[in-house]
């Protein structure tokens, strides 16, 4: 589903933030990325959607090698990827329901597609009761649903999650998790980005340590994981 294959960035003058990183990801998996702030998690997820670019090494997705993806080809790459930020990234002057319409109509979503889809996927995330309610009007649990629900919209095959609880209470970060769960349980590929140790334990699954921009640890989870 997701390789890098000897994967630098480096930022002028010698800020090397990825030193040579060698990752796998199968489809299906999900898997929690740590470290630190600073230790490259971001870095290597902004890779898959080409926000960033490798100074040197290759990126895949699904056997493409994203360096022969052209520029206009770009937002068809990240309709196969969701993407959770840790500060919702929502529109404020439109309702939950306007929020995921919206994604649709970007993407030229037909008017009656959005009316079937956008109230199914809100219900599936738990808002189904909050469509005409503005993100200032919802919880910051409820704001990160709603962001993973527009996130979820086009089905990608692919949910990348930066720090999605940083903003959050302890009762609404493991609501958010196991939300993650139940979509990797779906078949959708998940690949969370946290340095929150109670939250990587919680989860259970792979844990790629990250550390100054390397891969340090690789480990099926076995018991509490300490960053």
């Amino acid at each position: 589903m997701i390789r890098f294959q000897k994967v630098k960035k480096i930022y002028e003058p010698h800020n090397v933030v990825l030193d040579n990183i060698d990752l796998e990801i199968k489809p299906g998996e999900f898997v929690c990325l740590v470290g630190v702030s600073g230790a490259g998690k971001s870095t290597l997820l902004k890779m898959l959607t080409k926000e960033e670019r490798p100074t040197s090494g290759k990126v895949f997705i699904e056997g493409a090698d994203l360096d022969e993806i052209r520029d206009r080809e770009i937002p068809y790459l990240r309709r196969k990827i969701g993407t959770v930020y840790q500060d919702f990234k929502l529109l404020s002057r439109k309702t939950a329901y306007e929020n995921v319409a919206f994604a649709m109509e970007v993407s030229d979503a037909a008017p009656e597609e959005i009316e079937k889809d956008a109230p199914q996927i809100l219900s599936i995330v738990g808002l189904g009761d909050k469509l005409e309610s503005f993100p200032e009007q919802l919880s910051g649990g409820e704001k990160q649903r709603l962001a993973i629900a527009r996130a979820m919209i086009h089905r990608p095959s692919i949910l990348l999650a930066d720090e999605p609880t940083g903003n959050l209470d302890l009762v609404n970060s493991y609501d958010v998790v196991k939300l993650l769960l139940k979509i990797n349980e779906l078949g959708t590929t998940v690949v969370l980005a946290s340095h929150d140790t109670n939250i990587v334990n919680s989860i259970g699954k792979r844990v790629v340590s990250m550390d100054r921009g390397k891969i340090v640890r690789d480990q099926t989870h076995n018991g509490r994981y300490v960053i």
